[in-house]
C-alpha cells in the first residue's frame, strides 16, 4: 500500500512537469511564419510591431519567461463594447481576464506577481513622465510558442474589446528571471503532493 501511494504522487508530480514545462524545444524556424500569420489574424492584430515580435520568435531559447506588464486601467466611466452602458474600465478588464486566465493555464502559464502600484516613480531618469500606472504583473509563459498560440486564440475575439477599451494606457516586454527568492511551482508543487502522500500513508497505517 505504502508503494502504492509514492508511485500515485510520483505519478501526479510527472503529469504537472508534463504540464507546467515546454517538452516541444525552441520555435523552428520553419514555424515562424505560420505563428506570425496566425497571430495577425487573431483578436491583437496590428496591435504589435511584428518585426520585434519575429525578432523574438527567432532568439527563442525553448526556456520559459515572464512578461512585464504595466498597466493604466482607464478613469472614469467608459462605454460598454457591447451595450454602450456607462462601465468603470476595471469592471471592463476583469471581462477580459476572465477569458484570458483559463487559456494561459491551459497551456501552462499563470500570474508569477501582480501589484497595484501606491506611488509615482522614486528613482527615474531620461524617461516620460509617470502616466499613471495603476498595476504591474508578470505573467510566466511556459514558452514563446505559447505566447503566440494564445495571440492567434480566436475564442479572444469577442472579450479583446473589453482590454482596449479598459486599458489607458499598456506596455510589455519579455524578461527570464536573473535572481529570485520566491519558491516555484516546481518545487512547492512537489512538496505538497509529497506531503499529501505522507499525510494517506499515516492515515491508512491508522
Amino acid at each position: 500500500m505504502s508503494l502504492t501511494v509514492w508511485l500515485s504522487a510520483l505519478g501526479l508530480y510527472v503529469l504537472f512537469r508534463a504540464w507546467y514545462d515546454n517538452w516541444r524545444g525552441p520555435i523552428r524556424a520553419k514555424e515562424i511564419d505560420d505563428l506570425i500569420a496566425a497571430a495577425q489574424n487573431g483578436p491583437t492584430a496590428g496591435a504589435n510591431d511584428m518585426s520585434i515580435i519575429r525578432k523574438f520568435l527567432q532568439e527563442d531559447d525553448g526556456r520559459e519567461f515572464v512578461m512585464c506588464n504595466l498597466v493604466k486601467v482607464a478613469d472614469g466611466m467608459i462605454p460598454h463594447p457591447t451595450t454602450g452602458v456607462p462601465t468603470p474600465g476595471r469592471d471592463l478588464m476583469q471581462v477580459y481576464s476572465k477569458a484570458f486566465m483559463p487559456a494561459l493555464f491551459a497551456r501552462g502559464g499563470h500570474p508569477a506577481i501582480v501589484a497595484r502600484k501606491v506611488g509615482g516613480y522614486v528613482d527615474a531618469w531620461h524617461v516620460e513622465p509617470d502616466p499613471g500606472w495603476t498595476v504591474m504583473g508578470y505573467m510566466r509563459y511556459r514558452s514563446r510558442r505559447d505566447l503566440m498560440e494564445l495571440a492567434a486564440d480566436k475564442r479572444f475575439h469577442h472579450v479583446h474589446p473589453f482590454k482596449i477599451a479598459g486599458t489607458a494606457e499598456t506596455f510589455s516586454f519579455p524578461t527570464q528571471p536573473m535572481l529570485m527568492m520566491f519558491v516555484g511551482p516546481r518545487l512547492w508543487v512537489g512538496l505538497v503532493i509529497a506531503l499529501g502522500a505522507a499525510l494517506t500513508q499515516i492515515a491508512l497505517l491508522a
